[in-house]
């Protein structure tokens, strides 16, 4: 049996973006072995795509270790850089399929390019190579819950770096307005954001109970997230979770656009997304200037219209169509 490698060492939302990706690959090649190289966190997650026979855990480049026969194809869905490039070398893959890098000019694929949409650029990667890919193919089959808040409004206060995390007084504020429209409320984060969302919880209210941050794993945060009535965050993987699983959101841009990452133009309008239009650095220490002029009211006027339009759990349907709403 031949064995494909894919590499994609990073997070939660460049996993979901390469869902289309791997589907086309599994569709390519039904027979063969397709391992995926990336964090062995994403392991629940990766097992709802129905696409790939085994994770190899790799928490970062220079993680892998591949001590099995080399594969037939390495495919690099982390990037064109050197680093992940020559660690798809060290398996001795027969071929490398991968965007170009001038450093390896013996590898002939697309080149780079910065302003694309994620789930195009991996899609894209395999056309280059003769495999047709659905990018609609995005949509998850919702886990069970062992907790249920059925219709609940999720605030996710998390955020892969402080220049992409909103102010906790602006979530509060948010979750006041929610608590007054009778809504129920819970805060989703990490274990890190355990404190900050204790924090939000307090300003606005909202009892202890109803503050989830660092007491789920990843699957009752995405079983969480399915069952929403509305999911509020910012570029984050629980974005990526809820466009995945057809959850209704107001989704918070900044310092990256939504055209890279956000919610593909072809989905229905379930999704309100803001963004000042305004470029940064989206690993810098202190929130980015653009998504602090996206205004408490700016979320609240959002919020209000997308419950407006029905809180019904998402249900997996793929949207037409999103709103990207220019703010500031």
């Amino acid at each position: 049996m031949a064995v494909v490698l894919v590499l994609q060492a990073r997070g939660l939302g460049d996993l979901l973006t390469a869902v289309p990706a791997l589907r086309a690959l599994r569709r390519a090649k039904p027979h063969d072995r397709i391992v995926l190289a990336a964090p062995h966190r994403l392991k629940p997650i990766v097992d709802l795509t129905a696409s790939v026979d085994a994770i190899m855990p790799t928490a970062e480049l220079g993680g892998l270790r591949w001590d099995a026969p080399p594969p037939q194809l390495a495919i690099n869905l982390h990037g064109p850089s050197t680093e992940s490039i020559v660690e798809l070398e060290k398996t001795d893959a027969g071929r490398i399929l991968s965007y170009r890098n001038p450093a390896f000019p013996e590898l002939s694929g697309p080149e780079w390019q910065t302003d694309m949409h994620d789930v195009d650029r991996w899609c894209h990667l395999l056309e280059s190579d003769g495999i047709v890919a659905d990018r609609r193919n995005l949509g998850l089959v919702p886990p069970v819950s062992t907790t249920s808040h059925r219709g609940c409004v999720v605030v996710h206060v998390g955020a892969g770096a402080p220049a992409r995390r909103w102010p906790p007084d602006r979530f509060a504020a948010v979750v006041r307005h929610l608590l007054v429209l009778g809504r129920e409320v819970v805060l989703t984060g990490d274990a890190h954001e355990r404190d900050i969302a204790l924090n939000i919880a307090a300003r606005a209210g909202l009892p202890t109970g109803q503050v989830l941050a660092g007491e789920q794993n990843l699957i009752e945060l995405a079983a969480t997230i399915a069952e929403a009535g509305l999911v509020i965050c910012g570029d984050t993987g629980v974005a990526h979770l809820a466009t995945a699983f057809g959850t209704r959101t107001v989704l918070l841009f900044g310092p990256t656009p939504p055209r890279w990452g956000g919610p593909p133009p072809h989905l229905l309008n379930r999704h309100a997304v803001l963004w000042a239009g305004q470029l940064g650095d989206p690993n810098a220490d202190t929130p980015d200037a653009g998504l602090l002029r996206i205004g408490v009211t700016d979320v609240i006027n959002a919020v209000d219209k997308q419950l407006n339009k029905g809180s019904a759990p998402g249900n997996g349907v793929q949207p037409r169509r999103a709103t990207y709403r220019r703010v500031g």
